[in-house]
């Protein structure tokens, strides 16, 4: 049982949690990033290779050709071919660039809030280090006493200067 118990107390720790929840939320982040690079970043590319040709006197399938020139077969694998196809590699690429950025962008403003809470923190925790210095305290009962008191108002002992 003290197993069980360890393992419940890992999973119930905030981080292990974080962790899991930033695993999900990140694998589908992950298929909306390749959604957009095959559903609308590639599209575009072969739309502006055609609009490219149409422009130079080529045609459609000019454009066609130079996208079929991304992919070529392995020589030897004509029974089972098998491509080199460097435009789902320039994908991934994209769609790598794209969360990295996401990414890089989410720690940014991650580190800077931590950065302003501790700012905020230490600055609280300096006016609070200010304001007990300031004030003298009764050593017995540890309550605010006016400065000069011979005796505490909250619980009469006597201070010593």
């Amino acid at each position: 049982m003290k197993i069980v118990d360890e393992f419940k107390e890992f999973i119930a720790r905030g981080n292990v949690m974080d962790m899991a929840v930033g695993i999900i939320v990140g694998g589908t982040f992950t298929a909306t990033v390749n959604s957009l690079v095959n559903s609308v970043i590639t599209p575009g590319i072969h739309f502006l290779l055609a609009a490219a040709g149409s422009v130079t006197g080529g045609t459609a399938d000019g454009a066609s050709s130079a996208i079929a020139a991304l992919k070529w077969m392995v020589p030897g694998t004509e029974a089972a071919p098998e491509y080199v196809d460097l435009g789902a590699f320039i994908g991934t690429v994209i769609n790598f660039l794209i969360i990295a950025v996401v990414v890089f962008f989410m720690v940014k403003g991650l580190n800077t809030m931590r950065e302003r809470m501790d700012a905020i923190a230490k600055k609280k925790a300096d006016a609070d280090a200010a304001e007990e210095a300031a004030a003298p305290h009764c050593p017995y009962c540890l309550e605010e006493v006016k400065e000069g008191a011979t005796r505490c108002p909250h619980c009469g002992e006597k201070i010593e200067a």
